[in-house]
Order: C-alpha cells, then sequence, then structure tokens
C-alpha cells in the first residue's frame, strides 16, 4: 500500500488545497493531510478548527487521515510508513521555496521522495492568505473554499 503525506498549514483549507488532495487520492492508496502547528508561525485558526476544516471537508473521499503534527514532516513520513510528501505549486515563484524544502527533506531522509503537483488551471491564484485578506474586505470567498471554512468565518466573527 503506497502511502503520501500532505503537510500544510490550511489555515484555511482551500479548494486549492481540496484539488491537491483529489489528485494525490488518484495517485496513492491512501493520503495523510497533515494540520501543522509551527509554534514560530501565528495562525489565525487554532489547529482544532484547521483540523476539523480539513476533515469535513475531505470526508467524501476515500483513504483520508487528517492529523496534526509539530514534528518535522519526514518524522511523520516514517512514523506513517509513507513514502512520499505531496506538495502543490501554483506558480514558479512557489519553485524556489519549494526545491529548497526538498532538498532538507532529502537531507533528513532520502528514502521520502517529494511529489510535485501543479494547480489546476483558473487555482493559482487561491491561497489561504487571499482568503482571508478577501474576506476581511467582504469579498464573496464562496467559490474558493468548502462550505465549513466558511461557516468557521462567519461563527468568529458573531
Amino acid at each position: 500500500m503506497k502511502t503520501a503525506i500532505y503537510p500544510g498549514s490550511f489555515d484555511p483549507i482551500t479548494n486549492g488545497h481540496l484539488d491537491i488532495i483529489k489528485r494525490a487520492c488518484y495517485l496513492f492508496d491512501k493520503v495523510i493531510v497533515c494540520v501543522a502547528e509551527n509554534p514560530n508561525k501565528k495562525y489565525y485558526f487554532s489547529a482544532s478548527e484547521r483540523a476539523l476544516m480539513v476533515k469535513e471537508s475531505t470526508k467524501n473521499l476515500k483513504s483520508i487521515e487528517v492529523i496534526t503534527s509539530k514534528d518535522l514532516i519526514v518524522n511523520e513520513a516514517k512514523k506513517h510508513q509513507a513514502c512520499a510528501i505531496i506538495r502543490g505549486l501554483r506558480a514558479v515563484s512557489d519553485f524556489e521555496f519549494e526545491f529548497q524544502l526538498a532538498a532538507g527533506n532529502e537531507f533528513l531522509d532520502p528514502e521520502v521522495e517529494m511529489v510535485f503537483l501543479m494547480t489546476s488551471p483558473g487555482m493559482g491564484f487561491i491561497s489561504s492568505s487571499n482568503i482571508k485578506e478577501f474576506y476581511s474586505h467582504g469579498v464573496d470567498i464562496s467559490k474558493l473554499v468548502p462550505q465549513i471554512v466558511l461557516d468557521i468565518f462567519k461563527s468568529k466573527k458573531a
């Protein structure tokens, strides 16, 4: 059984993230979505809110597991016997960061492959940062995020 792990902040999960997850499901028998908990990063949503949004957004997909972690992703990959780490690329500007990350991960564990999936056409501009910015200015983000994200945004405003 081929398992891959897809790490990210998912602050919040977007339809771009879901596109990558769905496509990863075609390539691997199991996809573990790892919601990162980096103490050096400031999140809009708590780790439990982010994990809930991911779980709710992926509940209809087979072979998905959602975890949270403060550990290095290569350690999570080893722990879950994942053969690959999935990363999404939106634009050439993402490549340099992802290339450095891949090199670091290869140094830490050369047995775990980095698999890069390009975003689908029309989704390259979607980022969690853009979603939060758009929402804060009253932009309708309903076509860019799952319903659970809208619900949790609205509950924070209440």
